[in-house]
């Protein structure tokens, strides 16, 4: 079974949680959001061209990433904005690539 669009289409609404977060002032969050956001783009990808397995993880938003201090403390809006921002271009390089059933709203 294809379910790259139920991939693309979670990506866009991560992409939505994210924005609400930095709207919000919840900056570590909004990074968490853009990071889920792009790896499910980019799954999303990965599934309409045939992979049946796709394996990530990222831990960045977890408090041993950093030397001291917890994310939430230490992430601050322009960094958040970044995030947001690079997760919308992976997500509108993705959706280009993907065949125009991809549309979403």
């Amino acid at each position: 079974m294809d379910r790259h669009l139920d991939w693309l289409r979670q990506s866009e609404n991560d992409l939505a949680w994210a924005r609400h977060s930095l709207e919000g002032g919840f900056f570590s969050q909004t990074c968490f959001g853009a990071q889920q956001a792009s790896e499910k783009a980019l799954k999303a990808l990965c599934f309409s061209r045939g992979y049946d397995v796709v394996r990530t993880h990222s831990l960045f938003r977890c408090p041993d990433a950093f030397p001291a201090g917890a994310p939430a403390e230490i992430i601050t809006a322009d960094q958040a904005g970044r995030a947001l921002e690079a997760a919308r271009e992976i997500f509108t390089i993705v959706r280009n690539r993907l065949p125009d059933e991809a549309e979403t709203s």
